[in-house]
């Protein structure tokens, strides 16, 4: 039987002797036959702790090695550079600008005066209320049709 192989990424190594690493898998879908991406990740035996987080990494199918442990690092293929921020202290800090306030003598120099504005869609009174003397003439004007 041959023995299994797969070339990873660790994306944890926060136990001892163990790493997890995710193995891609990209297969086109069976009926639509779009490439679908499948992740697998594995419990990996990395007996000298060198795997960090971000390396690809080989690794081979083994007898079990723990209840979750059937595959041991090969070989590291890439380390990869991760910066971790340090401490707080390092970090550059940014400066908050501090609001204006003006002097109580200014302030209270200031005085807003509210002018009355007419507001363009309420309509004038004089164009709701018709004229007494208008009114008289669509009176008149009603009698005089109904008389003929």
């Amino acid at each position: 039987m041959a023995v299994k192989e797969r070339v990873g990424l660790v994306v944890s190594d926060k136990m001892e002797k163990t790493v997890v690493v995710a193995v891609e898998n990209r297969a086109p879908h069976p009926k639509y036959r779009k490439i679908v991406v499948r992740t697998k990740r594995y419990k990996v035996h990395d007996e000298g702790n060198k795997c960090k987080v971000g390396d690809r990494v080989r690794i081979q199918e083994t007898r079990p090695l723990s209840r979750t442990k059937r595959w041991i690092v090969v070989d590291i293929l890439g380390h990869t550079i991760l910066e971790k921020p340090s401490k707080v202290q390092d970090a550059p800090t940014v400066e908050q600008p501090q609001p204006e306030t003006q002097p109580e003598s200014v302030s209270s120099e200031l005085v807003l005066e509210q002018t009355e504005l007419e507001d363009p869609l309420e309509p004038d009174d004089e164009e709701l209320e018709p004229d007494d003397e208008e009114l008289e003439q669509d009176d008149e004007e009603e009698e005089e049709e109904q008389e003929p």
